[in-house]
């Protein structure tokens, strides 16, 4: 179920207090990172970094006006898909 709009995007605070920190010092090119796949995307995010968890490591996301709305976790998969079994048995033969 959709969050209702009266309440309005879930961000975790510390994600806002570190963009805020950033935007101050004037070095947008620096990397934050966060463990908070679920916080939604805002506009004030665009043209910023962000090294997002993953549960093994921190994946690289670069900001663009077109992840607006979506969350932080759609952009870090967690799980490596190697392929079918069946596609390497075709390959060989």
């Amino acid at each position: 179920m959709a969050r209702s709009i009266r309440k309005g995007p879930f961000v975790d605070p510390y994600v806002i207090k570190k963009v805020k920190a950033v935007k101050e010092s004037g070095k947008l090119s620096t990397v934050i990172k966060t463990w908070s796949r679920r916080s939604v995307i805002l506009p004030m995010f665009v043209g910023l970094n962000f090294a997002v968890h993953n549960g093994k490591k921190f994946i690289p996301v670069h900001v663009k006006e077109e992840m607006v709305g979506f969350k932080f976790g759609e952009f870090a998969p967690t799980r490596t898909f190697y392929g079918h079994g069946a596609d390497k048995k075709a390959k060989k033969g």
